[in-house]
């Protein structure tokens, strides 16, 4: 078996990292990384393989500090620090959420869904679709006359988001897009092509159901 030493530089997991960028390495690279060095008959990327390998079959919910300390040549620090990272993992997850449809913005807006008044909202998202930071941007009426862009995508320079998701509540609870909602759509999608900043979708709010843009094909998907 290969040392670790004996691989040629551009193979090295942190010489990838730096060259390349976290994204273009493997997960068995990046737990490598974190390890530092491997054990006794076992270079640090065939132990990062080895543990991957455990962590699949019992699943992340239900693994413990024993079940890594059991893994041959382990010991109580290194296992320590894959359940810490684990933990994080999680941890940042939760913090997170991932948004992938416009029920999960709806689920993201129950403080508004039963509101008299209507609320702007903008989801700034990352480039894992993972949120950033939810922000109420106005309260009253959508009026393209009354909201800027700069006030949706201010924000999201700062945060350095990479797309944003808008959603706005109807006290009607009507589905139906207004004139307006239009129209602030279409302004929201102009200059977030400027900024490059995409706006993935524009969701209408009610007490038990939602409206989107997109799914509606109101919004381009390559946009």
């Amino acid at each position: 078996m290969s040392k670790i030493k004996d691989l040629a530089t551009h193979k090295l997991p942190r010489e990838k990292l730096n060259k390349y960028g976290p994204t273009k390495l493997k997960d068995f690279e990046l737990l490598a990384i974190l390890l530092g060095s491997g054990i006794k008959g076992k270079n640090v990327l065939s132990l990062a393989k080895i543990i991957l390998k455990k962590i699949k079959v019992i699943g992340l919910e239900k693994l413990t500090l024993e079940d890594i300390k059991n893994i041959k040549g382990m010991g109580s620090a290194k296992s320590a620090q894959i359940i810490a990272l684990i933990e994080l993992s999680k941890r940042f997850s939760e913090a997170k959420p991932e948004i992938l449809s416009p029920e999960d913005i709806w689920k993201l807006c129950s403080d508004i869904r039963n509101s008299k008044r209507e609320h702007l909202v903008a989801f700034y998202l990352d480039t894992q679709s993972r949120l950033i930071e939810r922000q109420i941007i106005s309260i009253g009426i959508l009026d393209t006359n009354l909201v800027h862009p700069r006030e949706v995508f201010e924000p999201a320079l700062s945060l350095r988001a990479d797309s944003i998701i808008i959603a706005h509540n109807h006290p009607s609870n009507s589905l139906k897009p207004s004139k307006n909602d239009i129209l602030v759509t279409e302004k929201m999608v102009k200059s977030g092509r400027i900024l490059g900043i995409k706006l993935k979708d524009h969701i209408i709010i009610t007490k038990n159901d939602y409206f989107s843009f997109r799914k509606k094909g109101m919004i381009n998907g390559k946009d």
